[in-house]
């Protein structure tokens, strides 16, 4: 079991900014609601192309982000083929070890993998990412004085294991699920961009 993912993540919350969680506080309102996408520009799991493909998450993380118990429904791209779709939902089910089970063994319970259409879009630094009906999120990254985006690294906690964030903020964020018992529209909260490399070869125990 083995696969490269080479990509971007666009990632939203309903907590301040920073979000908390990256450091491995308490999210700022007693829980945190999330939606996260990876958008593969170069892909393979097992020898399946995935690239041009995005797998998005819908979160529901009840306390602490490191005590785990997410609740998530599952969401892959609709131009995915059926053996795309499942080398894809094999690497985020944690099935095929590496860098993202170590991330996905935070999750308790996974309601639903659906296939939906994904808007994943980054233009200079401005991020638009469309889940079906479900989520919506404009999003931008802070900048420092010479206009280099501001970044975290070393953090406790990461969704992109291993890449540095850049930290920004979303202009608008929606997030409607029936399974989370979620629905909420709000503006000028935490967003997360990155660049991440997934590398995963052979077997873990």
């Amino acid at each position: 079991m083995s696969y490269r993912l080479q990509g971007s993540l666009l990632e939203v919350c309903t907590c301040k900014i920073l979000c908390p969680c990256w450091v491995g506080e308490d999210p700022d309102f007693v829980d945190c609601k999330s939606a996260m996408a990876w958008n593969f520009q170069h892909g393979t799991i097992d020898g399946v192309d995935v690239r041009g493909l995005t797998i998005a998450l819908a979160v529901f993380i009840p306390g602490n982000v490191l005590d785990g118990n997410w609740r998530v429904t599952m969401f892959i791209d609709e131009n995915a083929t059926d053996e795309q779709a499942a080398a894809i939902q094999g690497v985020y089910s944690g099935a095929k070890g590496g860098p993202v089970k170590e991330l996905v063994q935070l999750v308790g319970e996974v309601t639903s993998v659906e296939r939906v259409p994904i808007l994943f879009k980054v233009n200079e630094g401005k991020g638009i990412l469309k889940v079906a009906d479900v989520a919506y999120a404009e999003l931008e990254p802070y900048r420092s004085a010479t206009g280099e985006v501001t970044t975290l690294s070393n953090s406790i906690f990461s969704t992109v294991p291993g890449a540095p964030a850049y930290v920004g903020k979303a202009s608008k964020f929606t997030l409607k699920s029936e399974p989370l018992n979620v629905d909420i529209d709000i503006e000028g909260f935490n967003s997360i961009q990155s660049d991440f490399l997934f590398e995963h070869t052979g077997c873990d125990s």
